[in-house]
């Protein structure tokens, strides 16, 4: 049976005590996609979306997001990030998004990743809205986790 680290004794929902953990630098890699018509991917190459710089606006807010995470959902711990980063890659159906997290300390940053990740990709949703109709975000997931007790995660997709 798994054991949720985040329920007490008696069930109920409690935020992990992490004060007796060593520090550790801890670095997670979340990705995902937003998947859209090959004519929007083209408006984005050319910055002819209507809202402008779709990428960078993006990037921003994914950056804003893996920081603000522990203010999002509620029994993450609010962490002092040394490093964040949002890449893309445009494809011939879409966006490719990748967000990293970097930090030395007593617990994992794939919350924030995840959350960077989700974020931009909402944006880039909102920003081309009006462009196409049909978008559809999907596939995020934690790719790599390094540091802490549990050790190294290099995945691909583990769920059909």
């Amino acid at each position: 049976m798994c054991e949720f680290s985040h329920i007490n004794a008696t069930g109920q929902a409690n935020m992990v005590d992490v004060s007796n953990k060593g520090i550790t630098r801890r670095e997670a890699v979340a990705i995902g996609s937003l998947k859209m018509s090959p004519s929007t991917v083209d408006s984005i190459k050319e910055n002819q979306i209507k809202k402008g710089d779709v990428l960078s606006t993006a990037r921003i807010a994914g950056i804003q997001a893996a920081k603000k995470c522990s203010d999002l959902i509620p029994l993450c711990h609010q962490l002092n990030l040394s490093k964040i980063w949002i890449d893309f890659e445009l494809v011939p159906n879409g966006i490719e998004i990748s967000c990293g997290c970097i930090l030395d300390g007593k617990t994992g940053v794939e919350m924030e990743a995840l959350t960077g990740v989700s974020v931009a990709a909402l944006t880039l949703f909102d920003m081309c809205k009006a462009a196409d109709k049909n978008m559809v975000i999907e596939g995020v997931y934690v790719r790599h986790k390094s540091g802490g007790q549990s050790g190294n995660i290099d995945r691909g997709m583990d769920y059909d």
